[in-house]
C-alpha cells in the first residue's frame, strides 16, 4: 500500500502513541508488514525486509508486533472495515438489492483458544458467517464461532451486525433479498430477516421437518440462489489468496480474527488500492 493510500484509508483510524520513544519504523511500514505477512504466510522473523537510508537491513523488532496488538485491541481494524464500507457507499460501488451469506471453516492444527472439532470437515479450528453484497464487497463484520458451533445461530448475530453497519454508514436495506444456504433454512432466521424489512431467499432443507408444512410455501428464486457461487464464494475464494489465513497460526483468535477483518478490508480496498 502506497503512502496516499495508506494516509487516505489507514491512517486516520489508527490509534497513535502519546508517550515513549518514537519509532524506529513509521506506522506505514508497519502496516505493509503486517500486510505482507498476511499475504505471505510466513513468521514474523521471516519477512523479507527492506534496507534503511543508510543501506543497513531493517529488523522487525517487538515495537512492530506490539504496534499489531495494540491496534487490534483498540478496535482500529474494525473502524478500517467500517472505512471501506462508507467509502464504497459513498462512490455508489455498492449493490445491496441482494445480499448473501455463507460460512468458512480455518483450521488450528497448531492449537489455540475458541477453537472445536467439525464432525463435517474433520478437522479442529473455527468458522466465520460474512455478508457480501452483488459485486463482492464484504459489507459485515463476520461473526466468529468454534468449529464444532451450528452456523444457524450465527445467522441472527450476522444480521445485527449488518444493521449496525447498514445505520452507520446510511445504507438502506429494506426490501434487500437475503439469499442463503439451506444450513440457515429454520423458521428463527426467516423470522429474523422479515423483522428488519428485508425478504429472505433460503433454500429449503427436507432434514429440517419431520412433516411437510402446511400453507404457503416460503420464497425461493433459483435464480437469486445460483448467484452465491459468482459472489460469496468468490470472496472465500479470494480469501484464500492470504495465505496467513489458509490455516490459523495464531492462538490467540483475536489476532486471527484480525487479520481475517483485514482481509476483507482489502478485498473492499481493491477499487482504490493497485499498488
Amino acid at each position: 500500500m502506497s503512502v496516499e493510500e495508506f494516509e487516505q484509508f489507514v491512517w486516520p483510524h489508527l490509534s497513535k502513541g502519546r508517550r515513549g520513544p518514537a519509532r524506529k519504523l513509521s506506522a506505514h511500514t508497519i502496516f505493509n508488514y503486517i500486510l505482507k505477512a498476511l499475504y505471505l504466510g510466513c513468521q514474523w522473523k521471516e519477512l523479507p525486509i527492506g534496507k534503511d537510508r543508510h543501506g543497513r537491513p531493517r529488523s522487525i523488532t517487538r515495537a512492530s508486533i506490539d504496534a499489531f496488538r495494540r491496534w487490534e485491541a483498540d478496535g482500529c481494524f474494525d473502524a478500517i472495515f467500517e472505512s471501506s464500507v462508507s467509502r464504497l457507499h459513498c462512490d455508489d460501488r455498492l449493490d445491496t438489492r441482494i445480499i448473501h451469506g455463507d460460512g468458512t471453516t480455518s483450521a488450528a492444527k497448531k492449537g489455540g483458544d475458541n477453537l472445536g472439532f467439525s464432525g463435517h470437515k474433520k478437522v479442529k479450528g473455527c468458522k466465520a458467517v460474512a455478508l457480501c453484497d452483488r459485486n463482492c464487497n464484504v459489507i459485515a463484520p463476520f461473526v466468529s464461532a468454534p468449529g464444532n458451533r451450528n452456523e444457524s445461530p450465527l445467522l441472527r448475530e450476522a444480521l445485527a451486525r449488518l444493521t449496525r453497519i447498514a445505520r452507520a454508514v446510511g445504507l438502506e436495506l429494506r426490501g434487500t433479498v437475503v439469499s442463503l444456504d439451506g444450513v440457515y433454512d429454520c423458521r428463527r432466521n426467516r423470522k429474523a430477516i422479515f423483522n428488519r424489512g428485508m425478504v429472505p431467499n433460503i433454500n429449503a432443507n427436507s432434514r429440517g421437518r419431520k412433516a411437510q408444512k402446511r400453507g404457503r410455501k416460503a420464497l425461493f428464486d433459483p435464480a437469486i440462489f445460483k448467484e452465491r457461487f459468482r459472489t460469496i464464494e468468490r470472496v472465500f475464494a479470494w480469501e484464500d489468496k492470504f495465505r496467513r489465513l489458509l490455516l490459523r497460526f495464531e492462538r490467540i483468535s483475536q489476532l486471527h480474527y484480525a487479520l481475517k477483518t483485514l482481509a476483507y478490508t482489502m478485498i473492499n480496498l481493491r477499487h482504490y488500492c493497485h499498488s
